[in-house]
């Protein structure tokens, strides 16, 4: 769990806007953290995780989260930061446990389609063991970015709870 904050803040403190974002919990490799910058969607609340396996050499920082935007109506929202670039055109597969899910988005952002998509999603990392995101990169090639999911359910949950008062 120590090993996990020092990743997991280098994953979170490029997204974070101008403050640093204040640690919810770590838990088994996942974190939850509020960032309470400036503009118009702060605060969120976010779980955040990097993968636990890639395929080749990573171009990007990749990563998973399920973020929360109260200020925006946003409530569990799934995105994703590919190891690379995705080719033009290419299918973004999500698979969590036997559940697979095709993603939009583009070069190495992905995300669920809709609010239904992200709902989906989150109740399948609540039950499976690992998820793994798929799809043929820019130069050829494969993306297949795994992630465990243990303490990605209680990461989720803190997130939430950081930002509910809000609603």
């Amino acid at each position: 769990m120590r090993r996990a904050l020092p990743l997991l803040l280098s994953l979170v403190l490029p997204v974070a806007a101008a403050a640093a974002p204040t640690a919810l919990g770590i838990f088994d490799g996942w974190g939850a953290f509020r960032d309470d910058g400036q503009g118009s969607s702060a605060p969120r609340c976010y779980a955040i995780a990097a993968p636990a396996a890639t395929i080749g050499r990573p171009q990007a920082k990749p990563y998973a989260s399920i973020g929360y935007w109260p200020k925006s109506g946003i409530r569990g929202q799934f995105y994703v930061r590919l190891s690379k670039p995705r080719r033009d055109g290419a299918e973004l597969r999500l698979t969590i446990g036997s559940r697979r899910f095709i993603l939009t988005g583009n070069g190495v952002h992905g995300w669920a389609s809709d609010r239904r998509m992200d709902a989906g999603i989150v109740a399948a990392m609540r039950s499976a063991p690992s998820m793994s995101v798929e799809s043929v990169a820019e130069g050829g090639g494969a993306i297949a970015d795994t992630y465990r999911l243990r303490g990605a359910a209680t990461a989720i949950d803190a997130a939430a709870l950081g930002c509910a008062r809000l609603r």
